[in-house]
């Protein structure tokens, strides 16, 4: 038995929300299982998975129906992702992370960023990383409902963005995808282009607008009407996504 794996920090600790066992929609361009870990320490008002925000709730699988699952998938997935809630919460990753790749299956990882201490020794680990950023730093709080939260998710990306320039020239790349929800409500015209600028900035190769849907989430419908994404500098990307 691997050393650790049945401590409060191995992957049979974690609290598990949800599988959804083929996606293709959540690494674009791959086949893969999503894992839904519980906890969030944010309550963002388009959150499309209300039920994985409270970080007390119980887990609704072991692990072990997990590891099971995708024993059997080898060769058929190309990857597992892990999403949430917020992943990193949870001290059990790193060894999911660490199965996950013993089976050959590309490791993922959905994040808003929210602790980049937990984040930063994952990136070895990681194959690709889907990065939620929410709004220019100042705004986060309208967005997060959690007080001053914009500092922390722009130092994931720095060290997000850090880790894919030292691994791009090697064998073993890795896959970043900024994603920015547009709620008309929350991000106006001028906010989005001043926060498209900043992503450019700081290195951003691709970046996906994912447009505002009010199906699965608490707050309902936009009052707003959604924001022109005319006049974005598309050119400052290598890919600029709209979903």
């Amino acid at each position: 038995m691997r050393r650790g794996a049945t401590s409060r920090h191995g992957a049979d600790a974690l609290r598990i929300g949800g599988l959804s066992r083929f996606s293709s929609v959540d690494w674009p361009g791959r086949l893969v299982a999503t894992v839904f870990l519980q906890g969030c320490p944010w309550d963002c008002r388009y959150c499309h998975n209300p039920e994985l925000i409270d970080p007390r709730a119980p887990g609704r699988m072991p692990w072990s129906e997990v590891g099971g699952f995708l024993a059997g998938r080898v060769g058929m997935l190309d990857g597992v992702v892990f999403s949430g809630g917020e992943p990193t919460m949870q001290r059990g990753l790193p060894d999911a992370l660490d199965r996950v790749r013993g089976l050959g299956f590309g490791a993922g990882l959905h994040t808003g960023g929210a602790y980049p201490g937990l984040l930063e020794p994952l990136l070895p680990r990681l194959d690709g990383i889907g990065l939620d950023i929410k709004a220019l730093p100042d705004d986060y709080e309208t967005v997060t409902g959690r007080g001053p939260s914009g500092a922390a998710a722009l130092r994931s990306l720095d060290l997000v963005l850090d880790e894919q320039r030292r691994r791009a020239s090697t064998a073993r790349p890795l896959d970043v995808e900024v994603r920015t929800t547009v709620h008309p409500d929350l991000i106006d015209p001028g906010r989005l282009r001043a926060l498209a600028d900043l992503l450019a900035e700081r290195g951003v190769r691709r970046w996906a607008l994912q447009r505002f849907r009010a199906a699965g989430t608490r707050c309902g419908p936009a009052r707003g009407a959604p924001p022109s994404l005319e006049g974005l500098p598309r050119a400052r990307f290598s890919e600029l996504i709209v979903r």
